[in-house]
């Protein structure tokens, strides 16, 4: 049996190393040195392999009392750690192969604002002071979703006065009230499923509601009934586009009820936020590019009229600078030096479109 205070010290080291080299991520696979994620790219750490019996020991010893049953019985398990002086991390414990494997994300102290995440702050800010509806913020895992929403969400804390409940799994970035009140509930610590912290939301009297993840009809329809009733919701969902997002959302619901669907989300859906990290020309790290639709009344439109094709020549195209696409975005980050044009073209949607638009043609509204 591992020594827990031993291996212990071995984990904090190694999520020492991430924090001070500015690694996002640190990956552990059982008899293998650890890894670290920075800048987007997996790099080994110089160190001894750490074996499964310590990665066992370590999950075993810090996984909440809780969640104790759980990780023995699914094999897979989310939970938040804390080393002192170092930092919090959210983990995901799971088996491959037999062995114990551990993913762990740094969740910084702070609440980064949208300036100093590199974002177009003037369309987010639109979206953040809707009165109600719901705001989807969009990407792949380790795209900066869950950094933009918070930044959006401390923005409406410092300037206007809120009842903000989130539902997390585990809590990222815990909020100091400023002028808003945050009640943040952890699930499986503050309450015991997903479900049942969807279901008794509404009855906690919020303005604000954050859900952690779109994850199905349940919530999805959750969400419209809060949106319906006077709510502003954000929420996350992979998907990579704004055309891929409102997919996704259609896809909760069978065909026989996708006319009333259309008519639901028509009427709620405030807009979306789709974000990638694009690897920086300065000082290495990656800076954010979005997709950006604000759902005024010509989306709204094609939304209830199931024209979705339309909405991706909408963007491209929009005079709006509150809705751009990702093209349009990335133009703007090659025109200023942020990123090289090669990056900006391996990360469009669209390259051949970038292209025509770095020669100066571009799709009029």
């Amino acid at each position: 049996m591992a020594d827990i205070t031993l291996t212990t010290e071995i984990f904090n080291d190694l999520l020492k190393l991430a924090v001070d080299s500015g690694a996002s991520d640190v990956v552990i696979k059982s008899n293998k040195p650890g890894y670290v994620r920075l800048s987007g790219r997996l790099k080994a750490v110089d160190m001894d392999p750490i074996t499964c019996p310590e990665a066992q020991a370590f999950v075993d010893e810090h996984v909440p009392r809780v969640f104790k049953k759980k990780w023995e019985e699914d094999g897979q398990i989310d939970f938040a750690y804390a080393a002192e002086s170092i930092g919090r991390f959210r983990v995901n414990a799971f088996h491959q192969r037999g062995l114990v494997s551990i993913v762990m994300r740094h969740i910084k102290s702070r609440v980064p604002s949208m300036e100093d995440l590199g974002l177009v702050v003037e369309p987010l800010l639109k979206l953040a002071q809707a009165k109600d509806g719901i705001l989807l913020v969009c990407g792949a895992t380790g795209s900066g979703k869950s950094s933009t929403m918070a930044a959006m969400l401390n923005w409406i804390n410092q300037n206007h006065d809120r009842h903000i409940v989130t539902i997390e799994d585990p809590i990222e970035y815990t909020f100091q009230d400023d002028r808003s009140l945050f009640q943040q509930r952890e699930i499986g610590l503050d309450v015991p499923s997903f479900e049942m912290a969807i279901k008794s939301v509404l009855r906690q009297n919020p303005d604000i509601i954050l859900i952690g993840e779109m994850r199905d009809r349940e919530t999805f329809e959750t969400a419209i009934s809060a949106a319906e009733t006077g709510h502003l919701v954000f929420s996350t969902m992979h998907a990579a586009t704004v055309a891929q997002s409102l997919t996704r959302l259609f896809e909760f619901f069978p065909p026989d009820q996708q006319v009333l669907a259309r008519r639901q989300i028509a009427g709620s859906l405030r807009g979306f936020i789709c974000q990638k990290l694009i690897p920086s020309l300065e000082g290495g790290g990656r800076v954010p590019t979005n997709e950006i639709l604000n759902a005024d009344a010509t989306v709204k439109n094609l939304i209830l009229d199931g024209q979705f094709e339309k909405i991706q020549g909408l963007l491209e195209g929009s005079a709006d600078s509150n809705s751009f696409s990702f093209n349009k975005d990335i133009y703007r980050l090659i025109k200023a030096g942020k990123i090289s044009k090669a990056e900006g073209l391996r990360f469009s949607p669209n390259p051949q479109a970038l292209e025509m638009n770095l020669k100066g043609i571009f799709i009029k509204s």
